[in-house]
């Protein structure tokens, strides 16, 4: 008489990850994750690879964590995986500031942000 599993939070050929405190805007992320979504993820990886964006890095690492997990936790095919979705969103934003003319404060806003990757297994099931 245990506590029942909990029920799984993707589809049975999905996997998932999330990476959080990520130091940049939320609309900056999203440009990256738009590079990114529904592509195949050896071609995902490649981009991010090659992009200019310094986000890129950490979000190729979330992207490798969810592949990883496909793979360990699910058993899923690594070749047939596909960046299934790929969504951010805003974190805490630091406030700082800086001394302004006429003893006035100029705001400085410093935000994080998280993104989540979704990937999913192209075969029979999709």
């Amino acid at each position: 008489m245990g506590k029942e599993k909990n029920p799984r939070r993707v589809a049975e050929n999905e996997a998932m990850a999330k990476a959080r405190m990520l130091r940049t805007s939320p609309q900056k992320l999203n440009l990256v994750a738009g590079l990114i979504r529904g592509k195949k993820v050896d071609k995902a990886i490649a981009d991010l690879t090659f992009s200019k964006k310094r986000i890129a890095q950490d979000v190729l690492k979330c992207l490798q964590s969810a592949i990883a997990n496909a793979e360990n936790n699910h058993g899923l095919d690594v070749d047939e995986l596909v960046v299934a979705e790929a969504w951010c969103g805003k974190n805490l934003v630091m406030k700082r500031g800086r001394p302004r003319a006429r003893g006035r404060f100029g705001k400085i806003m410093k935000p994080f942000s998280e993104i989540t990757i979704k990937v999913r297994q192209k075969g029979e099931t999709a």
